[in-house]
């Protein structure tokens, strides 16, 4: 697979519409990891241990930790989150998508961690229409509704939660799909609700564990020669190395986008889920990570056909549906970051690049080669 999966990323390289890229395999046969072309247009060669920011792939991980504290017995998925969230009781909804921000009605009912993990939190983007004032007023209030860098929420966990809190909802708590606030909420409440900051959360019950110590926050100082740029539009930088944002701990920890990893720290995440949790997840606990969450209505919503494109949504994580291919789960970053596990065949794949928005057609070329050649197997 490998050998594959690299000629054709090669292909890409040598073409032009990819200036390079990590790939991990994780199978039977052990794990592989190489890198073809550059860090960046005119850059030097990649390394297969290079530092790269992983935005959204951030959710399973995040939702992983709401498992293992569910397990433990500080949280329940069916719990309300006003027991750690007290500022957001009383949650009030808008009318309308494009209505006034004052023109509410009551929600009907509380929202749950449940509706955070799966993103029926009842905000996020309204691509549906063309003005949505609430969702305005949270850009406007540096809620993070924007590209993913650290540096644009400049609030404290505790600032945040407070600023969220005096604006309503777009919708009533679990009836679509939307994204992308629930897990900004969702961070904050794994801390209450465990009693410490987030990065030293994560860290504590999954990052050292799993081995993972060139993951977090803010990039380690050991790993810091091996932080790549990204890029956008191109050539454009859009992160550096020498000033990154994420350089310094963030302010505002995001626990739906702000992490660095690499290919070999996420290959082990991976693993750990394919197989069955090890020492950290149950077994019922990654298969409920695992599962679609959603109705046929709320997968065709207009947020989640953008983002889903038809397919489920379990706990951080993106549900293959169709039969006709290789059952898959797994979620991608918007710097151009991508991961999946096929659990019917024993595989975790990641493919590491960095570019703003990602590069559509050779990460999507990746992975229908993956399908390919898993179908074929």
């Amino acid at each position: 697979m490998m050998t594959v999966l690299g000629k054709e990323m090669d292909g890409f390289v040598a073409s032009g519409a990819l200036p390079g890229a990590v790939i991990a395999i994780s199978s039977s046969a052990g794990d592989q990891i190489s890198a073809v072309g550059s860090s960046g247009p005119g850059g030097e060669p990649l390394q297969a241990d290079a530092v790269v920011r992983i935005s959204s792939m951030t959710k399973p991980l995040a939702a992983a930790l709401t498992h293992q504290l569910a397990a433990s017995g500080l949280l329940a998925l069916s719990d309300p989150i006003t027991r750690w969230l007290p500022e957001l009781a009383d949650r009030r909804v808008v009318r309308r998508l494009d209505g006034p921000v004052d023109d509410t009605v009551p929600a009907e009912r509380e929202v749950t961690v449940d509706d955070l993990l799966t993103m029926r939190l009842g905000f996020g983007f309204a691509f549906e229409v063309d003005s949505c004032p609430v969702a305005e007023l949270a850009v406007a209030r540096g809620l993070g509704m924007g590209p993913p860098l650290p540096s644009a929420v400049q609030h404290t966990p505790d600032e945040w939660i407070s600023e969220f809190a005096g604006l309503p909802l777009i919708e009533q708590p679990g009836r679509q799909w939307r994204y992308d606030l629930a897990y900004s909420v969702l961070g904050i409440l794994l801390a209450r609700a465990a009693g410490k900051p987030l990065p030293e959360l994560l860290s504590e019950r999954l990052l050292q564990p799993l081995g993972m110590g060139d993951t977090g926050f803010a990039v380690p100082e050991h790993a810091r020669e091996r932080l790549v740029p990204c890029f956008t539009g191109g050539d454009v930088v859009f992160d550096g190395t020498d000033d990154s944002d994420w350089l310094a701990p963030p302010v505002f920890p995001h626990a739906g986008g702000g992490l660095v990893s690499t290919a070999a720290d996420y290959l082990r995440f991976g693993r750990l889920l394919l197989d069955g949790g090890g020492s950290l997840l149950t077994e019922a606990a990654v298969a409920d990570l695992s599962a679609d969450h959603l109705t046929e209505e709320q997968r065709s919503g207009p947020s989640a056909s953008i983002f889903l494109d038809g397919e489920g949504w379990g706990h951080g994580v993106q549900v293959r549906l169709d039969p006709a291919l290789p059952r898959r789960y797994g979620w991608g970053g918007g710097l151009g970051t991508t991961w999946y596990n096929f659990p019917d065949h024993g595989v975790t794949a990641v493919l590491m690049t960095q570019h703003l928005p990602p590069l559509g057609e050779p990460i999507l070329h990746f992975w229908k080669t993956l399908d390919d050649l898993l179908g074929a197997a």
